[in-house]
């Protein structure tokens, strides 16, 4: 964290008029400016039947406006050396970037422009699409983007939101009109929706008024209240094998769904997964799997709790042959882990790790802009980041072991295993 953020973030909030909410934090350390401007809408709210139209709304969104075509837009960037990061994720879909702060007025106004009023020429859509169905075909043959894949669709069933791909499928993306983007646009990229972050070298003031002014007079329908069911709960255990003839990797997915990221007891679990397969080279699972068994290329794991019960899952990268061993090996881990809970040990290094990381979570404009906005999506104040140590140092060993014996059973887990054909898997 830089000298003038050494006593932790205090940001600026304004909820403008129109319900978009502005989050601003000077950070005098150099002349430049981190926007993100992120709307609460994703994958998630793909029409029925159209997995990927989010996907092709992030790819096309900026392909031209009501004032600028595509090529005065990327003119514009190229002037001032920026480029903008499009994305959409499950719940989010952001345009951000990095700009000098001289050019903070100017880029904002044009990100305004584009959230506001694309166009959607035809002709983008088509070239976009195609592109991205290559994009999708390319992940069809990796088979670690395959396993993920899978085992989300087996976790929530392919009718959950979490239970399809979050670029969408060729099929998806091949029934994909323009109208569909335009309705999706209008729907969701609405300013209600919108959560603006400037961190940088901006006076939060300034930040909050030009905000305004872009953003200000712009007017949409209400945010669409899109509550996402719970899975249902798993009872015994699952294995799906997806043969890839040719590949020289099996890859493995391994997990159970989780937690909310508002239920209290996410930092317990956090804790717990930072045990399981992160700490140090990939925590309990990798100790065994990589380094000791020497069985893996890889081998971890990654709490993904979120709106919804996010997933725990653990991957792993495995010669084919030795397949058997490591599902064996992390069952286990898991086994061991849920019944008897981690060490003494084991929870102060891993309470003392993820303190000590928080600096690392706000070195950055851009991941300063991303911490606020994770911040005000979660309803976690603006003080988070102070008091976040406090809330790690609460956790109990106790609450780390209730939160293994809540999810990590072998008998309830699912397995993905997507490669070359293994010797054999149990499936017991």
């Amino acid at each position: 964290m830089s000298t003038g953020l050494a006593k932790g973030l205090s940001p600026l909030r304004e909820v403008l008029d129109n319900g978009a909410i502005v989050l601003a934090q000077v950070n005098r350390a150099s002349p430049v400016v981190a926007i993100n401007a992120t709307f609460a809408c994703g994958g998630v709210h793909d029409p029925p039947g159209l997995p990927g139209v989010a996907y092709l709304v992030r790819r096309t969104i900026d392909r031209g406006t009501e004032l600028y075509s595509a090529g005065e837009i990327a003119e514009m960037l190229d002037d001032r050396g920026v480029s903008l990061w499009i994305s959409a994720a499950r719940h989010s879909f952001s345009i951000a970037c990095m700009c000098l702060s001289e050019d903070f007025e100017a880029i904002l106004d044009l990100i305004a422009e584009i959230a506001r009023a694309p166009v959607f020429p035809v002709e983008e859509i088509d070239r976009r699409r195609l592109q991205a169905i290559t994009t999708l075909r390319e992940a069809q043959d990796d088979p670690a983007t395959v396993a993920v894949d899978l085992l989300h669709e087996e976790l929530y069933g392919a009718g959950h939101p979490y239970g399809r791909p979050v670029k969408g499928t060729v099929g998806g993306l091949e029934r994909t009109r323009r109208h569909h983007l335009v309705e999706y646009h209008a729907r969701y990229l609405v300013p209600g929706a919108l959560r603006l972050a400037v961190a940088g070298d901006v006076a939060p003031e300034r930040a909050i008024d030009r905000a305004a002014r872009a953003f200000g007079e712009w007017r949409g329908a209400s945010v669409p209240d899109d509550p996402l069911a719970s899975p249902l709960a798993r009872l015994r255990r699952t294995v799906r094998l997806h043969h890839m003839p040719g590949k020289v990797q099996a890859d493995i997915g391994y997990g159970f769904s989780a937690i909310r990221r508002r239920d209290p007891r996410y930092y317990a679990f956090w804790m717990m997964n930072n045990v399981l397969g992160q700490f140090g080279l990939g925590g309990r699972l990798a100790d065994n799997i990589r380094e000791r068994q020497g069985m893996a290329y890889y081998a971890y794991s990654t709490l993904e709790a979120s709106v919804a019960e996010g997933p725990l899952v653990i991957r792993a990268g495995v010669d084919p042959a030795n397949v058997d061993r490591a599902i064996e090996a992390i069952d286990g881990e898991v086994r061991e882990f849920g019944a008897h809970g981690p060490s003494v040990g084991e929870v102060e290094d891993t309470r003392a790790s993820l303190i000590g990381s928080i600096p690392r979570m706000l070195e950055t404009n851009e991941s300063i802009a991303e911490f606020l906005l994770q911040a005000e999506l979660f309803g976690l104040g603006l003080d988070f980041d102070r008091r976040l140590p406090g809330l790690l140092q609460a956790v109990t060993i106790d609450e780390v072991g209730e939160a293994a014996a809540s999810v990590l059973d072998p008998e309830t887990a699912t397995v993905v295993v997507a490669g070359p054909p293994a010797p054999r898997v149990s499936t017991a």
